[in-house]
């Protein structure tokens, strides 16, 4: 069949081809338009729904932060949290931790799917939308693996102390420890988790919602940790199943020593399905001349074999990794009266005071009302005014001591009490005032783990540690301030340089003191004046740190180098004299040192006064 002529072949082909240059431009407006549309889309949809996400995210952390002060205070959320109004069966920890899990999983799912994940992989300009998607993860985990079951424990633990007191609290205890486990290794995975998001984008207010959930991870974390801990251990060393005896020393901080101060007073205290009891009361008198049978190390014999701790009570927890001390007191008593003790314990004034606020001034046999505020001053500083005769003095503190563990008894048999008794034990915790040791191998390696053990960690890491033994036999560190100053510098080729400044300070006044605060037991041979101590003074550093340097009052000084746990300790034997501050600055090497150090708190009368200053990153 033969085709019409429509016109001449040059006119069609002219046609076809503006056709093709009209049609190009049409063809790339259209690609364009074909990923510019999805893509705004995807960006309006992230902008709408990331400032949704960071609303749920603060909502979620406010939540989680007051539940996390009112666990640790052991009072009630307030009303204003909504409990009143939306859940009258619940406890407003259990409202705020549904309330929380609530907020974050909206949060996680607002931040998930193709949108989030592929713009979270643009180089810089994913940066907050990472850590976004992160933080929604990481706070939903939290909520749920780790707020909710603590937060459903602790009123069935409270109903319990309620109905049964302390027995039935340790029953609770005993079957929520795999739940506290769990949490507590959830936890610490969150805390791994939020710690690998970026530091620092183009969105400050991103960068300071990841701060805030850090902030409250590194308070969280040793919570649940210790809350595993004593659910695991604090059951059995109570006595749930047997009796048990413990060595229970109060130190007297008025003389310092390694694990805080001198072994004084002292009681053997009996746990029996969580009833407490004393069977005995005591002083450092009574333990004279006691040896204790233990084989410490060669290293411990290195440092402090010449103050024979072993034999000399005095000298027996020169060391401030308390299961030493412990090792030693348990055994000198198990010679002196032939019973074996299950651990050892350790309290100071400091630490009666805030027990004795939480429960009521106890009162004793002269009529003296011990209280919060005075126990600390009648212990430290009072009783030498007071008694001149060392007996009698003796005698009081030990009735002292029985006074307010006759108190703290009488409040733990008190339901009514126990929460205000775990807050404050709590903050004896906090301030290094209690010291917890057991003989059994496999509670004593849970509790090792917590700070309320005392052990000297043995970890890698920066480490910086401050320990005063008083050398004068003075009762003096009464009047003693402290502080240490950690400064990191530049970057070497063994990790990096830093200077750790240590002042202290002598408070005593010029005169008033009794004789027995003053008098210097260690018969110096200089001139000396009513007032002047001596001090042993020791900086712990940490593992593999090398000493470059050292200046005492701007003058170079020659420092004593040991080893204790692996930690290189270096120590001088220092004159304090009254109303005077001395200056002891190190210069060390120190591998690791790029993050702030592990700090080594002795608790004395006065706390140590600690500024860590900051590190950047040594560039390899």
């Amino acid at each position: 069949m033969r085709v019409p002529f429509r016109g001449r072949p040059g006119r069609a082909r002219d046609a076809r081809r503006a056709e093709r240059r009209v049609s190009r431009p049409l063809v790339r407006s259209a690609l364009l338009a074909a990923v510019a549309v999805p893509a705004a889309a995807a960006a309006a949809w992230i902008g709408v729904t990331g400032v949704m996400a960071r609303s749920e995210l603060l909502a979620a952390q406010d939540n989680l932060q007051e539940l996390r002060e009112s666990v640790a205070t052991m009072d009630k959320p307030s009303a204003t949290t909504g409990v009143a109004a939306g859940a009258p069966a619940q406890s407003g920890q259990e409202w705020l931790a549904r309330s929380a899990a609530r907020h974050a999983a909206r949060a996680h799912d607002l931040t998930t799917g193709p949108a989030w994940y592929t713009a979270a992989q643009l180089p810089f300009l994913g940066g907050p939308l990472e850590t976004t998607r992160g933080l929604a993860k990481a706070s939903d985990r939290l909520a749920g693996s780790v707020v909710s079951p603590l937060a459903r424990a602790l009123p069935q633990l409270e109903a319990s102390a309620k109905a049964g007191g302390i027995p039935r609290v340790l029953k609770g205890l005993e079957s929520e420890a795999p739940a506290f486990a769990r949490a507590a290794r959830a936890a610490a995975d969150v805390q791994d988790d939020t710690r690998g998001l970026p530091r620092s984008t183009w969105l400050p207010a991103v960068d300071r919602v990841r701060g805030q959930l850090s902030d409250q991870l590194d308070r969280l974390v040793p919570q649940a940790r210790d809350a595993a801990v004593a659910a695991r251990v604090v059951p059995s060393m109570l006595g749930s199943h047997g009796p048990r005896r413990y060595f229970l020393a109060f130190q007297n901080t008025a003389e310092a020593r390694g694990t805080g101060g001198l072994p004084g007073a002292f009681a053997v205290l009996r746990a029996d399905r969580g009833r407490i009891s004393f069977e005995h009361f005591g002083n450092n008198t009574e333990m004279d001349g006691a040896r204790a049978d233990v084989d410490l190390g060669s290293e411990f014999a290195t440092e402090y074999g010449n103050n024979q701790p072993e034999s000399s009570w005095a000298n027996s927890n020169m060391s401030p990794h308390f299961p030493n001390a412990a090792r030693i007191w348990t055994s000198a008593w198990q010679n002196r009266s032939g019973r074996r003790l299950d651990g050892a314990i350790a309290i100071d004034p400091g630490a009666l005071g805030l027990l004795l606020r939480a429960t009521g001034p106890a009162r004793m046999p002269d009529g003296t009302e011990l209280t919060g505020d005075n126990v600390v001053d009648i212990t430290q500083r009072a009783a030498y005014a007071k008694y001149d005769d060392i007996a009698q003095r003796k005698a009081y503190f030990v009735d002292t001591a029985r006074a307010a563990a006759g108190r703290l008894m009488t409040a733990a048999d008190d339901p009514r009490m126990i929460p205000p008794l775990l807050k404050a034990v709590r903050q004896v915790q906090g301030e290094g005032r209690l010291q917890v040791w057991s003989a059994h191998p496999d509670e004593q390696g849970q509790l090792a783990s917590r700070p309320f053990s005392g052990v000297l960690p043995e970890g890698p890491g920066p480490f910086a540690g401050l320990v005063v033994n008083n050398a004068a036999g003075t009762k003096l560190d009464y009047y003693l301030d402290r502080s240490l100053v950690w400064a990191p510098g530049a970057c070497t080729d063994r990790g990096r340089s830093v200077t750790a400044t240590m002042t202290l300070t002598n408070r005593a006044p010029v005169s008033g003191l009794p004789e027995y605060v003053t008098q210097r037991a260690d018969l110096p041979t200089y001139r000396t004046r009513p007032g002047d101590n001596r001090l042993i003074v020791s900086y712990y550093a940490g593992k593999g740190a090398r000493l470059t340097g050292a200046t005492l009052d701007g003058r170079p000084v020659r420092m004593i180098p040991g080893t204790e746990r692996g930690h290189p300790v270096y120590t001088l034997d220092l004159e304090l004299p009254r109303q005077s501050s001395r200056k002891l600055v190190l210069h060390l090497d120190e591998p690791g040192a790029d993050r702030a150090p592990t700090i080594l708190r002795q608790a004395l009368v006065t706390p140590l006064q600690v500024t860590v200053k900051p590190a950047t990153p040594c560039v390899v």
